[in-house]
């Protein structure tokens, strides 16, 4: 199992870990279908109310799909299968508060997750990053889930930066990516203490906000991703290509951070 899930029953919240800090918890297909199936099955857990999503370690929270999965796609450049469109709890029609908290790096695919979470709380410690084009890749999905939390200008940039440049945890609550900073190791348990008091509410109400807030920008998201199977098979660099921009990621020098 490459998910932990742990209940705290009377707080009526749910902790749930992507469990694979060896792989600074990048996401394979089984990791994905377990998110999946996890999300789908909360909605009939009447037992939690809230749910907090983190990463096992420190290093990251999540760092997008793993590498070394290799997802065969349909000839047509207006198609693209992507493994991660369903590992959102709003993907799977699940309306629990959910989460998210980071430590260390959140980058590229971690996105689906953060764009589909409530709000976030991360270390002082974390970064924010989109490497797709360092390695001949269109960040599309990722830059249109963080252009609904994010300003402009902010998105753009960070998706255009690549690997070059991460954002702070201090940046991103500037920008409105954050919600609140904590000191390193502690984004768990400010999250926890917030899902509590959010699970204490009545749990039709609390569905309720969650619904309407996601409903505020739901047609904008979607008309947007619609685009997003075009753009990548267009714009994308040939698998091979990308594995050797990959290879080299170390010639870069460090990552500016700011």
């Amino acid at each position: 199992m490459a998910l932990r899930i742990e209940r705290e029953a009377a707080a009526g919240v749910a902790l749930v870990t992507l469990d694979r800090p060896a792989k600074l918890n990048a996401i394979d297909l089984e990791t994905a279908g377990e998110l999946t199936s996890l999300w789908r099955g909360l909605r009939f857990d009447e037992a939690v109310r809230a749910v907090v999503l983190t990463g096992a370690g420190t290093r990251a929270f999540c760092t997008g799909i793993d590498r070394g999965v290799e997802v065969p796609q349909p000839p047509s450049p207006y198609a693209v299968d992507d493994p991660l469109l369903r590992i959102g709890p709003k993907a799977n029609d699940l309306w629990k508060p959910v989460i998210a908290a980071v430590e260390g790096m959140a980058c590229g695919g971690a996105f689906y997750l953060l764009g589909e979470a409530e709000f976030v709380v991360a270390s002082r410690e974390a970064t924010f990053f989109d490497p797709h084009t360092t390695y001949g890749m269109v960040s599309a999905y990722e830059a249109m889930a963080m252009a609904q939390r994010m300003p402009y200008g902010e998105v753009a940039r960070m998706a255009l930066m690549g690997t070059a440049e991460r954002l702070s945890a201090e940046r991103a609550y500037t920008v409105g990516l954050v919600s609140e900073v904590t000191e390193p190791g502690g984004a768990v348990a400010a999250a926890l203490r917030a899902a509590a008091v959010i699970a204490g509410c009545p749990t039709e109400a609390a569905q309720g906000t969650v619904r309407a807030v996601w409903a505020s920008k739901e047609a904008a998201r979607t008309q947007a991703m619609a685009q997003a199977p075009a753009l990548i098979a267009l714009g994308n660099l040939p698998p091979e290509r990308q594995a050797e921009l990959f290879g080299a990621r170390g010639g870069g020098g460090e990552p500016r951070v700011r």
